[in-house]
Order: C-alpha cells, then sequence, then structure tokens
C-alpha cells in the first residue's frame, strides 16, 4: 500500500484479492471500555473484519447536552458512541490502541448536517466514514436538502484536504433500506460517489442494500459496478452490500437464513465487505457477543459460497434445486440502463465537466423537479410522487413514476397503496423468512406476498 491509499481501502483490497469478503458490524457502546472491548472482540472475530463505532442518536442530532447527560448518568443505555462528549483525544486514544492497517475502523453517524463530526472523526484518525447529501439527509429529519449539500460539501473537502484522506462510503444504495426500487438505489449511490470524488476523495465504496429478490439484486450489483467502473475512472472504489435493513424476521431461524442469503449475494455478485446485521435487531440492540456470531455465520457463508463456486463454475442452494425455480438466476430487465438514465438526468445540463453545474447543484435541481424522487420518503424537498411495489415474481419494481424517467410495471395498480397493503409490502421478507422451517429449502416462496 503506498502512502496515498488510506489504510480501508488497502485492506479492503487485500482481502479482495486474496478471495475474501470483509465483513463488518454496525456495532456502538456508550462507555469507552465497551467500545474498546466490542472493537477488539470484531478484531479476532474467525472472519476477515473492519471495525465499526456506530454514535448514538444525540450526537447524530447535535444535542451535545443531551449525550454529555446520558454519559454521566446513564451511558449503558446510549444507543451507540457519544464521539464528541468523549471528546477527540479520548477518541483518537481509543482508535491507537486498537485500529490498524490489518484492522481499519469506520465511524458511523447518520447526521445530515456531518461537518462537526467529519472535523473530530478526521482529527481522532478515524480510517473512514459513510453516509451522503442525500442518503443522510431525506430518510433522517427535515434538515433542508440545500443544507445538507453545502455542509457535506466543506465536509469532504476537509476530509480531502487531510495528507491521506480517509475512505468515504455512500449510503444512497441503502434509502430507506427498503421498498426503493433497485435501479434509483444504484443511481443514488453513484450520485453521492461522483459527489465525493467532485469533492477530492479518492477511496470511495459504493453501498447497495438487499432488497426482496436474490436475481434481481444480482443484477442491481451488476448494474452498480458497472456504472461504478465507468463514472469513477481512476479511483480506487470498491461495492459494499448490506443486509436487508428492513423489516427483519422475528425467529433466529429466520434471521440466520437471511444473513446467510445476503453472504451468498455478496459473493455472487461480486461485493468486496458485506455490513451484517443480528438476530436480535428485531428486538433490540445487539451485544458483541451477538455482533460476532454474525459476523462468523456471515463470513462460513461466503465461505461456502465461493468454495461451491469454485468447484462446480456455479454454486447451487437447495432453493435452486428444489421447487422448480432458480431465484438466484440474475434478472434481466433492463436495470443497469434506467439507473443509467437516472445518473444521466440529474447530471444534465451542467455537471462535472459540463457547464458549471456542481454535483451537489445538479442534485437539488433534480430533487426540485421530481427527477429523482424517493417512494414513501415524506421529506419536504422530496415529490413523494413515486410508488413501488413487489410484483408477482417478488420483484421490486415501480408502480407510478411521478416525474421521474422509469416506467412503471404495465400492470401496476393505479390505485393508491392503502396503509394495509404497505404494511403487507413492509413484511415481505419477514413472513418469507420467518414461515420457512429451519431445513427447509426455498421452494417457491417469491410470488406476491400474502
Amino acid at each position: 500500500m503506498d502512502g496515498t491509499t488510506d489504510r480501508f481501502t488497502g485492506f479492503v483490497r487485500r482481502a479482495r484479492d486474496a478471495g475474501h469478503l470483509v465483513v463488518q458490524p454496525r456495532m456502538g457502546f456508550g462507555e469507552l471500555h465497551r467500545m474498546r472491548a466490542g472493537l477488539r472482540a470484531v478484531r479476532d472475530a474467525d472472519a476477515t473484519t473492519v471495525g465499526t463505532v456506530t454514535l448514538d442518536s444525540y450526537t447524530r442530532c447535535h444535542e451535545d447536552g443531551a449525550a454529555l447527560r446520558a454519559l454521566r448518568e446513564r451511558p449503558a443505555d446510549l444507543n451507540g458512541f457519544p464521539l464528541l462528549a468523549h471528546g477527540v483525544p479520548a477518541v483518537r486514544t481509543l482508535l491507537q490502541e486498537v485500529a490498524s492497517a490489518d484492522f481499519p475502523v469506520q465511524i458511523r453517524h447518520g447526521t445530515p448536517r456531518p461537518l462537526r463530526l467529519l472535523r473530530a472523526m478526521a482529527e481522532a484518525g478515524a480510517d473512514a466514514t459513510e453516509g451522503g447529501p442525500v442518503s443522510y439527509c431525506l430518510p433522517y429529519g427535515r434538515v433542508p436538502l440545500a443544507r445538507a449539500v453545502a455542509e457535506w460539501s466543506a465536509g469532504c473537502e476537509l476530509l480531502a484536504a487531510r495528507p491521506v484522506p480517509p475512505h468515504v462510503e455512500t449510503f444512497g444504495g441503502c434509502m430507506l433500506g427498503q421498498l426503493c426500487p433497485p435501479s434509483l438505489l444504484v443511481a443514488l449511490s453513484v450520485l453521492e460517489a461522483i459527489f465525493f470524488r467532485e469533492h477530492g476523495l479518492r477511496g470511495i465504496s459504493l453501498s447497495y442494500a438487499q432488497q426482496v429478490h436474490p436475481g434481481q439484486d444480482l443484477e442491481a450489483l451488476a448494474a452498480l459496478r458497472r456504472l461504478a467502473d465507468e463514472r469513477l475512472s481512476g479511483n480506487a472504489h470498491h461495492i459494499v452490500l448490506y443486509t436487508f435493513m428492513g423489516v427483519f424476521p422475528r425467529t433466529g431461524h429466520g434471521s440466520r437464513r437471511l444473513l446467510a442469503d445476503s453472504a451468498r449475494l455478496a459473493v455472487r455478485g461480486g461485493a468486496e465487505r458485506l455490513v451484517v446485521k443480528t438476530p436480535a435487531e428485531a428486538h433490540r440492540i445487539p451485544t458483541v457477543g451477538e455482533n460476532v456470531a454474525a459476523l462468523a455465520h456471515a463470513a462460513r457463508a461466503a465461505e461456502a459460497e465461493a468454495a461451491g463456486a469454485a468447484g462446480t463454475g456455479a454454486a447451487r442452494t437447495g432453493a435452486e434445486a428444489a421447487g422448480g425455480v432458480a431465484p438466484w438466476t440474475p434478472t434481466e430487465s433492463g436495470l443497469y440502463e434506467e439507473a443509467r438514465t437516472l445518473v444521466d438526468a440529474a447530471l444534465e445540463p451542467g455537471g462535472p465537466g459540463g457547464t458549471g453545474a456542481t454535483v451537489g447543484a445538479c442534485l437539488l435541481r433534480a430533487f426540485a423537479r421530481g427527477i429523482l424522487d424517493v417512494p414513501y420518503c415524506l421529506h419536504p424537498d422530496n415529490a413523494n410522487r413515486t410508488r413501488a411495489t413487489i410484483d408477482a415474481t417478488g420483484a421490486l419494481g415501480w408502480s407510478r413514476a411521478g416525474g421521474m424517467p422509469v416506467t412503471p410495471a404495465p400492470t401496476a395498480a393505479a390505485a393508491p397503496v392503502t396503509a394495509a397493503q404497505l404494511t403487507e409490502l413492509l413484511g415481505f421478507n419477514r413472513r418469507r423468512f420467518d414461515g420457512r422451517s429451519p431445513g427447509a429449502p426455498y421452494g417457491a416462496p417469491y410470488g406476491r406476498a400474502s
């Protein structure tokens, strides 16, 4: 690794070259000693891991006084790590004790106004962070998109000015966690990556969240890879997959099977990194042990998938062998073309290399005109005229296009989605995975939710 490559980028690259999927938790604890113990446990897990420090809600919302009071009075109740309350010197010491080139650590924050946090992270020596001007604004509150774009612009430039800028991951591919069609997830991830590059960042990863149909997800990952290679030529970049972020199975066997499926999807789709969830997350914040167990479970599933592919040319699961369906066959729906159209529509006219408009300005204009429009997102700067549904094949698609250059399915219902129907859609994966016994194959669960 040369002196211009950040440790996070270098580690993921070495793991990829060695044939290992990097697995990562979303873990954060209030107290320094618990955060230190959690990072060490992740480092020592039976998997190829990177560390995570996830910040608490008070810190994300800039409620510094509340974070300080909670740290003093009830630190165990915090739902993450209060970085600013602990202070940069304490966080720097924590990272120096645990992080290294063989175990880089990402700080995850969740705020649309990141400048103070990004400055503190950089001063503390964090290897990486994540987010984006759209993905950390629209789902999380009512901060104006223009303010988020301005702070992210300044924050990225602050990071880019470091001798070795930290790695930054887009969160655009995880928009709302579920019920956002893959073409928009891919487009938003690519647009945020182009935004990062425009502001001087060099090590970038592009996210995508597992949805409801493995074949469609494989097509989406291929589209994301292709667009990233086209639009980020010359930049170090990789793909990070997220285990399904929506309503999670409530049973242990259902959640473990969903986690294993995400690991198989990462291997088949060529993702270099997987951010996992644990079975506990349907009920409460997971413990260190539960995080480590989830990492090991995902790593074993990924290794088995890779070994099967190496031995047979294409691994086959019991799901494919049973029931006459092949859910792991990539769909061919034109997803790449649709995502590319969205990216081009957002960046034109103007855009990088064009008539002078910045990527941030292009994003603001695209949302103001409804060219980009996240379904079911209630933020005031989102048009909210699009809708999505799960079709009869179990794939996620558009039922209403609004002003976006996308085409709804010919069979899409014209009537508005009712609250009961939305609840049914949101619970699709939970019912699908909880409804299968621990040893059962898929059979044919990819039809319409019932």
